[in-house]
């Protein structure tokens, strides 16, 4: 995608995302990837699949990811100039090869995605891919005053077979839907809930594939979903949320959060809204 600033400002807000949009260059995604690599090598698949949450505040690389110029280009263009991370994490959907069941798919079948854990005969009979229900961020951030932006960056080819991003474009129009619990085994939100079907425009449905380097944004109304990889590659891509500085949490009972790692990473935060934010900048 090559627009200006007030074209990508203009898209964004009419279809709630942008797609396509190169940001490391070849040796920036060589280092990336190197980098994932060895964390991959020290904590296993297992853990590498959704569980490094926040490391922009312990590994200088992924602190270059969430402050790249091409990065925070697009996302000043939708927030404007005064930027708070909100949060990060690597999701990794791995390849399941055909007969085996692999550590990734055992871990969401054992209540990593909210569920109680099945028993060992029914973990036999089936094998439950990862994939992510219809659904919208803001469902799950506690958070006003200000929309939320999410960022996909892609660390490996994003495509259709691999589970790709898919979104239902203008659906951040419509506000908050409904979100239930899903009755479906692997899915990969932490309280394993969706968007009743009834509710998603389906038909509309777009796919975002990303070349590795590339990434994708969409506001956190927007309602999209990703299915299983069904391929023998690794889908692998950061995410990374930011939220202009005016925006401030509120007390969700449905599930309370804190953010431990909200950092300003463009202009100055005059509000001081995380309490939490002792660093000024990353």
């Amino acid at each position: 995608m090559s627009v200006s600033t007030e074209q990508m400002s203009s898209l964004y807000e009419q279809q709630g995302y942008l797609s396509g949009v190169s940001v490391l260059d070849p040796a920036e995604l060589r280092h990336a990837r190197e980098a994932f690599a060895q964390l991959e090598r020290k904590f296993g698949t297992e853990y590498t699949g959704y569980s490094l949450h926040n490391v922009h505040m312990q590994y200088d690389w992924v602190r270059g990811l969430v402050k790249h110029p091409r990065v925070l280009e697009v996302v000043r263009a939708v927030l404007g100039p005064d930027i708070l991370l909100l949060d990060s994490r690597f999701i990794c959907k791995y390849p399941v090869s055909r007969g085996n069941r692999s550590d990734d798919v055992i871990a969401y079948e054992n209540g990593l995605a909210g569920e109680e854990t099945a028993g060992p005969e029914k973990q036999k009979e089936e094998l439950v891919l990862p994939y992510v229900a219809w659904h919208q961020d803001m469902r799950y951030w506690g958070l006003d005053g200000g929309p939320v932006l999410s960022v996909w960056l892609a660390l490996d080819d994003s495509l259709e077979d691999n589970g790709a991003l898919q979104v239902i474009p203008g659906s951040h129009c419509s506000g908050m839907l409904h979100h239930r619990q899903s009755q479906r085994s692997g899915n990969m939100l932490s309280v394993n809930q969706e968007i009743p079907e009834e509710l998603v425009q389906t038909d509309k449905a777009l796919l975002c594939p990303l070349q590795a380097g590339q990434m994708s944004v969409h506001d956190g109304l927007l309602v999209h979903a990703s299915d299983p990889n069904r391929s023998d590659r690794r889908r692998c891509g950061f995410v990374i949320r930011y939220v202009p500085t005016c925006a401030y949490p509120i007390q969700d009972p449905d599930r309370p959060r804190r953010f431990h790692a909200t950092v300003v990473v463009s202009g100055t935060d005059q509000y001081r809204h995380f309490s939490n934010n002792e660093k000024p900048e990353l």
